[in-house]
């Protein structure tokens, strides 16, 4: 038999048998499809979180003062430990795979007035590399510069939501603001951005302002000391020097504020590396089950194949007996057979994907949540579902095919429909 005859005689019996191939069929597509949509879904949440923690930072530890929780130095357990900004030049120098080790003030509920409004706001003052390394984008005028800060300007820098509140409807550029009644002058608003996390709110309601201005006019409140600071930001060289660059700045405080090294009580610090890499971990994991699951459906799928064809198999005993009567071989009959099951597991397949990646392209026509970026199916998942696919398909077509092949012609012409 021609590979045309072959291809023509197959479809020609599925197409005899319509109701119990398209029953066939549609467990394999659906289990085609349960794959593609499940291990998308979790791509998408991935992708997604990941931008949204971009937003916040991409590879920055944020180092907090504590109080200390072993003895160390002959000073006693408990006591209170605070940054100050006389000593960043010597947590650099200690840190040289740190790229930066910028401080951090900041005010909460400051009482904030413009020409139109008034609000109580989060004022924080750091150093112009704050703008990069914690993600702030302009959307118009400028951050403020090395220059603004060492020569104390009064500048300030609003997030988006505190531009619309202060100065709403109004171009904030240019214009007077009073922090605390200290007038500003504001240089530049911030885009707008999406972010899942923060130590202190969300960074589009904030106002920022240059750290020296910050320690001059709203330093911290006694009982700290004067030149305290909130936190540390720390950034290493490159993601190879993560591990490297935390272990120095904990060397390096400790060896300063009198603590051990090792007490992460005096000196916590918020890994975003870390917790990126916790949030991948699951997400992989609930991809992986729900792969799984979607392989489950597309073998119970293949058992359903191997099913209709032994029924087929079974019904067709008698025109197996007048093919082989004829001259037809046993390998002939076999290929008769493991055609058709294949041809059902393809076209299963094919429609499965169609109807996959085309339920992906409409989902992600619509508006998504910020923390999920759509149904992104991924050329691995592809190629993993198309192998599993053809490896069902040989399995379940082998059986039955071999069923067809050893039947004895004389036993078979003997055969009644239903006996």
């Amino acid at each position: 038999m021609h590979l045309r005859d072959l291809f023509r005689d197959t479809i020609q019996t599925l197409w005899a048998h319509k109701l119990r191939t398209f029953l066939t069929m549609f467990g394999m597509a659906w289990g085609i499809v349960s794959i593609v949509l499940m291990t998308a879904a979790g791509e998408g949440l991935a992708v997604g979180q990941a931008k949204v923690s971009e937003g916040f930072s991409k590879d920055l530890m944020i180092v907090f003062a504590g109080r200390t929780s072993t003895q160390a130095g002959g000073l006693r357990a408990g006591r209170k430990v605070r940054w100050n900004a006389a000593d960043i030049g010597e947590i650099r120098a200690r840190a040289p795979n740190c790229r930066n080790v910028l401080p951090e003030l900041g005010q909460d509920n400051v009482r904030t007035r413009s020409a139109y409004n008034d609000a109580g706001l989060l004022v924080p003052g750091s150093e112009p590399e704050f703008a990069r390394i914690r993600s702030t984008e302009v959307a118009r005028g400028r951050f403020y510069t090395e220059e603004d800060n060492r020569e104390r300007r009064r500048v300030a820098f609003l997030g988006s939501e505190a531009d619309k509140q202060l100065f709403p409807g109004k171009d904030a550029i240019g214009q007077t603001l009073y922090i605390q009644g200290i007038p500003f002058t504001v240089i530049g608003v911030m885009k707008k951005k999406d972010q899942d996390s923060s130590y202190d709110g969300q960074d589009v309601s904030k106002i920022y302002i240059p750290f020296t201005v910050e320690a001059q006019d709203f330093p911290n409140k006694p009982p700290d000391p004067p030149g305290t600071l909130d936190r540390l930001l720390v950034e290493p060289n490159s993601y190879e020097h993560h591990e490297v660059c935390k272990g120095e700045v904990r060397k390096a405080l400790g060896a300063i504020y009198d603590f051990d090294p090792t007490d992460k009580e005096a000196a916590g610090i918020w890994d975003t590396v870390e917790n990126a890499k916790a949030f991948r971990q699951m997400t992989n994991g609930m991809q992986y089950f729900l792969g799984a699951v979607g392989v489950v459906t597309l073998f119970l799928g293949g058992i359903g194949v191997m099913n209709v064809m032994l029924v087929s198999v079974r019904e067709r005993t008698r025109e197996i007996g007048v093919r082989k009567a004829v001259g037809a071989t046993a390998n002939t009959v076999m290929r008769q057979f493991f055609a058709e099951s294949v041809m059902v597991a393809a076209l299963s397949g094919a429609i499965g994907f169609i109807v996959a990646f085309g339920f992906c392209g409409l989902v992600n026509l619509l508006p998504m949540p910020p923390f999920f970026a759509g149904l992104l199916w991924t050329w691995t998942s592809a190629l993993i579902s198309f192998a599993l696919l053809s490896i069902i398909a040989v399995l379940s077509a082998m059986y039955p095919a071999r069923r067809a092949a050893i039947i004895d012609p004389i036993e078979a012409l003997r055969h009644e429909a239903g006996g």
